[in-house]
């Protein structure tokens, strides 16, 4: 294996992917992180297209129906999603040392732990979506539609495992403009599927549901086939398919411990869910239309957790420990950035933003509402969520989900049976968020200066 003058490795048969072991951080992780900025905007407009189809063409009860399934549909989505983190740090591992053979068989294993743990999410999903709802306290009027949602919505579990598997892939080997073009493919479908199951066969719930899992097993599809026909290291090859069991031993406690972080952060926003749904169904369907805010701030700013991941993940495993901390400075202050720069314009143009989603001014002020809480918040968020992003790039994963479990999810639960009890007021339920975020992101920041200096000195006794 070889380096080009640019910079780029180059493999045995000519073709090449990116090095982030050089060159400027500031540029590199920023033009890195865009074209996941582009993804994930395009990820969150298509889900949103959801909700505003339903929203504007089907009325208030199938809006709240939908919505109501919002902090269920983002646990076990998110769970999948943290699933690939496993995936992107022990490829971007293999790729920082230069192991052609390491990073196929990383990636061959990836593939099929994908495909089974889409399958164990499927079957989760399906059996307990109705008990979840009931605990949940969903109204009454609405837990038909919300079932009948998600019913359909899980079907789409595999799919979404399989395409963030290659997603993960792309983006350790530093090509995040291939996830972006085959995402707008199957969004654009997403959108059109929308429209045409709602309006012109007026199928409401059913038919959002239905657009977003053939959107999914699209996307799905066209990555997989990328994959298969990559000229680089990168290659899934369709011949000689193998699960090595060391690999999955490496990518299984980060990959698991990521999903399930994220699962158990949503479990606590399920508390969160039911503060929401002891107010009227007015309130529960603008904060269900506000909560596009939040996957809209979010994603953007994951970004740069990604970017920073993949460039902490490779010059970890080339041993560069000035350049992993520094990549880690950068992406945290670039996604604190973007995030409070979004929170503010997502606030000066609530009202906009929030019809899209629905007609009814009543709605629309209590979404409103939100957005004047959260707005200064969201870039909060990005010093627990990058700290851990970058534990997790340095192969350190069992710390930070135990600090997340209880500065950020036993937090958001004391919360809500202390401080909100006693108020029982919108305000005191969404100032739980940034109280959290700073509890849980100076905790996060801590454990990560720790690890980084325990991994700069083991490079250190190696070296002598």
């Amino acid at each position: 294996m070889a380096f080009t003058a640019s910079g780029k490795r180059k493999s045995l048969s000519g073709n090449r992917t990116s090095n982030l072991t050089e060159g400027s951080l500031w540029k590199g992780i920023l033009f890195f992180g865009i074209p996941l900025i582009a993804s994930n905007l395009l990820q969150i407009l298509f889900n949103m297209s959801d909700i505003a189809v339903v929203g504007r063409f089907a009325g208030p009860t199938a809006l709240g129906s939908v919505g109501s399934t919002s902090t269920l549909v983002v646990m076990i989505t998110t769970f999948i999603i943290g699933i690939g983190s496993g995936i992107n740090v022990v490829t971007a591992h293999a790729l920082g040392k230069q192991d052609d053979d390491e990073v196929r068989r990383t990636i061959q294993t990836s593939f099929l732990l994908c495909i089974v743990i889409g399958l164990l999410t499927l079957c989760a999903g399906e059996l307990l979506q109705g008990l979840i709802l009931k605990l949940l306290q969903t109204k009454e009027e609405l837990l038909d539609g919300s079932m009948l949602y998600l019913r359909i919505y899980f079907l789409g579990a595999p799919a979404l495992a399989v395409y963030n598997f290659g997603s993960a892939v792309y983006s350790a080997a530093g090509n995040t403009r291939r996830p972006l073009m085959l995402l707008t493919a199957s969004g654009i479908l997403n959108i059109l599927l929308n429209l045409y199951f709602v309006i012109a066969l007026n199928m409401d719930v059913a038919g959002v549901a239905l657009a977003s899992i053939i959107a999914q097993y699209c996307s799905a599809g066209l990555i997989v086939f990328s994959l298969i026909r990559e000229k680089t290291e990168i290659r899934l090859t369709r011949s000689g398919m193998s699960y090595d069991k060391r690999i999955a031993s490496r990518i299984l406690p980060i990959s698991l411990a990521a999903g399930l972080s994220n699962a158990i952060f949503q479990i606590a926003n399920l508390f969160v869910q039911y503060g929401v749904n002891t107010f009227d169904a007015v309130v529960v369907a603008g904060n269900a239309a506000a909560q596009n805010a939040d996957a809209l701030d979010y994603d953007v700013m994951a970004a740069f957790y990604t970017a920073g991941s993949s460039f902490i993940g490779q010059n970890f495993g080339a041993g560069k420990m000035d350049r992993v901390k520094k990549s880690y400075i950068i992406s945290t202050a670039y996604a604190f950035a973007v995030g409070t720069a979004i929170g503010l314009l997502l606030y000066a143009f609530g009202e906009p933003f929030l019809h899209l989603f629905t007609k009814d001014d009543a709605v629309a002020e209590a979404g409103i509402y939100r957005l004047s809480v959260m707005a200064l918040s969201y870039g909060f968020s990005a010093f627990m969520d990058n700290s851990i992003a970058a534990c997790r790039g340095l192969g350190k994963s069992a710390v930070p989900t135990v600090i997340v479990l209880l500065g950020s999810c036993a937090f958001r639960i004391v919360w809500i049976f202390t401080v909100f009890a006693y108020f029982h007021t919108i305000t005191s339920l969404y100032l739980l968020y940034i109280f959290s975020w700073t509890v849980t992101g100076v905790a996060e920041m801590l454990y990560f200066r720790h690890a980084y200096r325990m991994a700069a000195r083991s490079f250190s006794r190696e070296r002598n």
